[in-house]
This record gives structure tokens, C-alpha cells and sequence, in this order.
């Protein structure tokens, strides 16, 4: 255990510690998806497209926006919430298809102290559960962590969120708490 000169116990130290880089621009390639940062001109329409195979809004619940009634809508959203630096959206390809299928993005981003989380992950019924979602999810830690950087990822989802908790758990992720009345739906 490190103590400090207090003889108080602390954190091991990080030697040669130096800031990670932001994400921003990056471009992810795998073998069935990439990842590229979010363009509302680009991506919009094949977005609306692959979240409308969601025929009844389950998909949504756990999201603080959508679903979205037209494209007007869906624009709309990624105008005001996907086009700054945190959080920063990038859109799952389909290399199959060449189509958009899903988003996720990198929140809550601080790369002085190396911690950054993923979140507002939206996988259309397209690519859930398939090995596109877990490329995607791969293909962003791999960036986090042997490119940019990063000592650690974080993951939180709603406690209620069964396939979300499923899906951190088997891509190995450890459970570290509820955060009681974090948000509101």
C-alpha cells in the first residue's frame, strides 16, 4: 500500500503521468463495422431508417430523447446534442451494407486524469446483439486505451436496463455501484 507523507494511504502513484488526447475526428475500422465521427447530412436519413425496425419504441426507454417521429426530429437531436466535443458521437457503418446502424459516443471526457466513459449507445434491432455491436463496442476501447491513452473506461447504465447491464458484464466490465437518482426519465 503507498502512503503519503503523512502516512496516510493513497492511490498507487503514476509515474511519467501525461494527458490522454480527445477522441475527436477519430476514425475506427474493423472487419464488419467502422466507426466515424457523427455528420447529420451523411447519416441522418440511414439512422432514422435502422432505428424505424424498432416498431414499438422499446429501444428508447433508457434514453433521455428520441424515438423520433421524423427526420426533422432525428436532425434535430444531432444538431443539439451529437456535434460538439463532449459527449462525442461517432456512427456505426455496417461494411456489409455500407449503412448507418447505430451510435455511440465518448462522454464525460477528461483526458487530464486519462477516465472517459461510453454512453448514449443506440444500436438499431439491425445490429443488437450481433457481432457488429460487440465490434463497435472493441474497436472503442481499443481506441481509448492503446491509442489514445486512457487508464480507465466506464460504462453506466440505467440499474432497470437489463440487456445494457448484460451487454457491459460480457464485454468485461466490472459492476461498481448504483448511483441512486442519478437522472430522471
Amino acid at each position: 500500500m503507498h502512503k503519503n507523507s503523512l502516512n496516510q494511504p493513497i492511490g498507487f502513484p503514476l509515474h511519467d503521468w501525461q494527458a490522454c488526447e480527445h477522441p475527436r475526428g477519430s476514425h475506427m475500422q474493423g472487419r464488419l463495422c467502422a466507426l466515424e465521427p457523427i455528420d447529420r447530412d451523411r447519416h441522418s436519413l440511414e439512422l432514422f431508417e435502422a432505428f424505424s425496425h424498432d416498431l414499438d419504441d422499446h429501444n428508447w426507454t433508457y434514453l433521455p430523447y428520441g424515438p423520433f417521429a421524423n427526420l426533422a426530429e432525428l436532425q434535430s437531436w444531432v444538431d443539439a446534442t451529437c456535434l460538439g466535443d463532449d459527449p462525442c458521437f461517432f456512427t456505426i457503418i455496417d461494411l456489409d451494407s455500407g449503412k448507418a446502424v447505430g451510435v455511440a459516443s465518448y462522454l464525460r471526457i477528461a483526458p487530464a486524469t486519462g477516465v472517459i466513459e461510453v454512453g448514449h449507445i443506440h444500436f438499431s434491432p439491425l445490429i443488437q446483439g450481433s457481432a457488429i455491436s460487440t465490434e463497435a463496442m472493441y474497436l472503442m476501447m481499443k481506441l481509448v486505451f492503446e491509442e489514445l491513452g486512457y487508464r480507465r473506461y466506464e460504462w453506466k447504465c440505467d440499474a432497470l436496463n437489463e440487456p445494457s447491464c448484460a451487454a457491459a458484464k460480457r464485454l468485461g466490465f466490472e459492476f461498481e455501484g448504483i448511483c441512486r437518482q442519478a437522472t430522471m426519465n
